[in-house]
């Protein structure tokens, strides 16, 4: 019977720590907007992941680079892709959210210039033997190759001997 006065005032005191200190009330959802990669070459896609009060009506993202997109409900976010214009000109651009319910935020993309490499890198596969070399390299591993083969058969031999 003793062992329940203990147990009555651990229970009571655990009710009163989650009545006093429960839960935090649920808050409003964070309006965002992300740009997913933030630095693209121009001529590239991004893609666009925003949240409003209410993600259930899509919204709108404009920017003086791409004009104006609607951003649809899936997955529980508001989503896009958008085309990067080939023409666009180095720099960082902000995008807009515009929400229903005229709440907004902003992004940052940075657009950089678009550079093609004129050759591959240097990494050897074959560029380190220029052709002059080429068959004394042959040669060489030939007879080496037949060194390893004449002493595999001479120590075949003295196996088979001894």
């Amino acid at each position: 019977m003793r062992r329940s006065v203990p147990a009555a005032l651990a229970a009571l005191v655990m009710g009163l720590f989650v009545l006093l200190f429960g839960a935090a009330p649920a808050r409003a959802a964070a309006i965002y907007l992300e740009v997913n990669p933030s630095t693209v070459p121009a001529g590239d896609q991004v893609g666009l992941r925003a949240s409003c009060t209410d993600n259930l009506k899509p919204a709108s993202v404009s920017s003086g680079l791409f004009g104006t997109v609607a951003v649809n409900p899936e997955f529980g976010l508001l989503t896009a892709t958008v085309t990067i214009p080939g023409g666009a000109k180095p720099g960082d651009y902000k995008i807009d959210l515009h929400c229903p319910d005229n709440k907004s935020a902003s992004a940052t993309l940075h657009v950089v210039a678009k550079v093609e490499p004129a050759q591959g890198p240097a990494t050897g596969g074959g560029g380190m033997a220029p052709e002059r070399y080429a068959p004394m390299l042959i040669g060489s591993g030939l007879v080496i190759f037949g060194a390893g083969v004449a002493l595999g058969l001479i120590s075949l031999r003295r196996r088979r001997v001894g």
